[in-house]
């Protein structure tokens, strides 16, 4: 039986596994913005279609953010697969990022 092949360099979750992600952002300001792009871009590459994330606007539901732990935007959280995981701000450190989503580049 044949496997498929990987894209060279790109390791991260095995395929089955479905990255859910978590991130709170301040409506419009500029490195909310920042963070949804710098996600954006790291998904297509890293994750392809297998994750789901949900943003979150703190400013529509504030106590949500407080209930999550939540008191700096943006703030990425990885919910699963385990272990899970938090970083906060613009998201523009790729490798920080990739190793908070248990991803090796």
């Amino acid at each position: 039986m044949r496997r498929k092949a990987r894209k060279e360099g790109k390791t991260g979750p095995p395929a089955s596994a479905l990255t859910v992600m978590r991130l709170y952002i301040s409506d419009n300001a500029p490195n909310s913005v920042q963070a949804v792009a710098n996600l954006a871009a790291i998904c297509k590459e890293y994750l392809e279609e297998r994750f789901t994330l949900e943003v979150i606007d703190v400013l529509e539901e504030p106590l949500r953010a407080l209930a999550d732990g939540i008191i700096v935007t943006p703030s990425l959280t990885k919910v699963s697969p385990m272990p899970a995981a938090k970083i906060v701000g613009n998201l523009g450190e790729k490798s920080d990022v990739l190793i908070a989503l248990g991803i090796k580049a």
